[in-house]
């Protein structure tokens, strides 16, 4: 049964935790590593390396967590009881990690990070899944992932206020602005989860009149679903580029530019222009399919990315430039990825006879979790391998020229390996067209 247009309200109600999760990402990349290296004086690339090991556990949570979400039968749904269990452990890890003791060590980094990313696992799987389910149309689908993205940005424009706000009055510290941040994400979680599990339904999961599969044999048919392949291999080279640049953005603002007052503040118009280019990259994306949108989209990064290396001490205005005009396609880019994700299901249910959302996304879960902790590791290594070191007083020149290679040449080649993956990728509108009509009449058959 095609379940569109979905009523506006309905998809509000369900995008909005996603205002909170997105926040909970953003310091993990913006602030962690530069807060326990210049504030808790822990050496850079240990942090890097602690949070990119805290990731090691989700190699084998993802799986398990993607099966047991798709299995799961209950009178409240199969994703809903995952969210309420991930959302208070989520609040403890959030408020150990942004509110540390004064005292810590790279295994306190390394506990409490593990745990956020557990709990985020919890939380954000079955969420990202069930949003997947509510819509069978191509286009719709694209719909319900904008605004879940869409919030997501938003989010992060609040938080971005609140920092904005607190550094004017004079209270820009990396430890305050943290606890603000915190306790911004521990109130809202439980009102905006509350809301979302009571308001938003689970359809019943879609099942093909024939046995299921399992075991090695279902393993196979992900291994042989080439778009989802090719979905996976792009989306770790996008993911590791972005991050690549965000966990670096700090650095650069404090030690190039010289400007570290400006962090919260182009951050927030960065996501402004992010949030402004949503409706264009939909229109893109309906002109041209979204794998071609998605693209485009993380050209555009790079395009604006190769100007870093020329950026100085005193630039602002310039680097703040680069920053808003690369950034304007960052919410594009991942609600395309999520929508193109959930059409790459429905090839599958054909192969499979059922509809395993939730392992499939815990497999892009775990190939984004992984670039994440190759960006966090390239951006920390790389600069401290040629002499950077964000404790000391001065940088030798050489280091702020590899920091400046790494931080805008280094993204570009690694989105461009990307282009080839997905260009021509196989599920467009038409061909998500004939597999559903597929599915509906294997239903009826």
């Amino acid at each position: 049964m095609e379940r569109h247009p979905l009523p506006r309200g309905l998809i509000i109600a369900y995008a909005l935790p996603h205002l909170t999760h997105a926040v909970i990402t953003l310091p993990m990349a913006l602030f962690i590593p530069a807060f326990y290296a210049e504030d808790m004086a822990l050496p850079l690339a240990g942090v890097g390396a602690a949070i990119a090991a805290s990731r090691v556990l989700d190699l084998f949570v993802d799986p398990i967590m993607g099966v047991l979400s798709d299995r799961l039968r209950t009178r409240w749904g199969r994703r809903k009881p995952w969210i309420a269990l991930g959302t208070p452990l989520m609040m403890l890890a959030t408020w150990a990690l942004f509110v540390p003791p004064p005292q810590v060590s790279l295994i306190y980094v390394l506990a409490w990070s593990t745990l956020l990313f557990l709990s985020f696992t919890l939380v954000d799987l079955p969420h990202k899944s069930w949003g997947a389910e509510l819509s069978t149309d191509y286009l719709e689908r694209t719909r319900v992932a904008a605004w879940r993205e869409g919030f997501g940005a938003l989010g992060q424009v609040i938080f971005l206020s609140v920092l904005s706000v607190m550094s004017l009055l004079g209270h820009g510290g990396n430890r305050e602005q943290l606890w603000a941040v915190a306790c911004l994400i521990v109130f809202s979680l439980p009102p905006l989860v509350s809301l979302c599990l009571a308001k938003v339904p689970e359809f019943p999961a879609e099942e093909l009149p024939q046995p299921g599969v399992s075991g090695w044999e279902a393993l196979k048919l992900v291994l042989h679903n080439r778009a989802f392949l090719r979905t996976l291999g792009t989306l770790m080279l996008l993911g590791s580029a972005v991050m690549i640049q965000a966990t670096l953005h700090k650095l650069v603002l404090t030690h190039v530019v010289g400007r570290a007052d400006l962090f919260a503040p182009m951050i927030l118009l960065e996501h402004l222009a992010s949030l402004a280019a949503v409706p264009v990259w939909l229109a893109i994306a309906r002109r041209i399919n979204k794998h071609r949108a998605v693209l485009l989209a993380a050209l555009w990064v790079g395009l604006w990315s190769l100007g870093f290396p020329l950026v100085g001490s005193g630039d602002a205005a310039f680097y703040v430039t680069l920053i808003i005009l690369r950034g304007s396609s960052f919410a594009a880019i991942f609600m395309l990825s999520n929508s193109i994700a959930a059409d790459v299901l429905d090839q599958d249910i054909l192969a499979s006879g059922r509809q395993r959302t939730g392992m499939f996304f815990a497999l892009w879960g775990i190939a984004v979790k992984l670039a994440v902790a190759l960006g966090v590791v390239l951006a920390t290594a790389l600069p401290a391998a040629f002499g950077f070191d964000p404790t000391a007083a001065s940088q030798p020149p050489e280091a702020i020229i590899w920091l400046l290679r790494v931080y805008g040449w280094l993204p570009c080649l690694v989105i461009a390996l990307g282009v080839p993956l997905m260009w021509n990728f196989p599920i467009d509108h038409a061909r998500q067209r004939q597999l559903r009509a597929e599915i509906a009449a294997r239903r009826k058959g």
